[in-house]
């Protein structure tokens, strides 16, 4: 799939979108084929950092203490710290969790958040990326603020954001051939596995990438 057939698609997504009072987001579909996705192996599940970012807003709690938690709160959205955890009722936990793109946490704090929100962030594929004690916080933080989740869970359609439609098509075009070649790369037979895929606006019609 050439770069500039995936450009001609955004750039078609981006006009054919009808103009609204908020900023849309860019979305891709992605439909697989010739996969048993009730094997779990077969299933896509991987992070991927877009390097155009996003074009929203990454919503990230680092779960720490110490001088941890205090250089984190340059760049996360909440910090809390264990005791904090355990003092959450389901539904502020459901909620948090909810709103929350992404949680961090100390690695020997996994054990204790496995515990107290492993019912909650687990079915919801949002357990903690453990930190080590030689990782930056900071850093950690900002990769996962460009960072996007593909999950196919058994479904042979799936959907991740690319983009947002004030960015350039050329932008959201790089971002979606990250993701594809990082598919083609783990899938059982690369691009064979890929039946189809299309970009669209939140609101706008879906364009498919040739």
């Amino acid at each position: 799939m050439a770069d500039s057939d995936i450009k001609t698609a955004v750039a078609r997504a981006l006009e054919e979108s009808p103009d609204r009072n908020f900023t849309e987001t860019v979305d891709l579909a992605i439909n697989l084929r010739d996969l048993d996705l009730n094997e779990p192996s077969n299933r896509v599940d991987e992070s991927i950092v877009l390097p155009s970012g996003t074009g929203q807003e990454t919503i990230i709690v680092v779960i720490a203490e110490g001088e941890t938690a205090v250089r984190a709160e340059e760049a996360a959205d909440n910090v809390l710290s264990v005791d904090d955890v355990a003092d959450l009722d389901d539904d502020e936990a459901k909620d948090m969790a909810d709103e929350t793109d992404f949680f961090i946490a100390e690695e020997a704090m996994m054990q204790d958040i496995a515990r107290h929100l492993g019912t909650i962030l687990g079915p919801r594929g949002k357990m903690p990326d453990p930190l080590a004690p030689d990782d930056d916080v900071v850093e950690t933080v900002n990769r996962l603020k460009n960072t996007v989740q593909l999950r196919s869970g058994d479904r042979r359609t799936f959907h991740t954001l690319v983009g947002a439609e004030d960015m350039d098509a050329e932008a959201i075009s790089d971002n979606i051939d990250v993701i594809l070649r990082r598919l083609h790369a783990d899938l059982e037979k690369g691009p064979q596995n890929i039946d189809a895929v299309y970009v669209k606006t939140t609101m706008g019609p879906s364009v498919e990438v040739a």
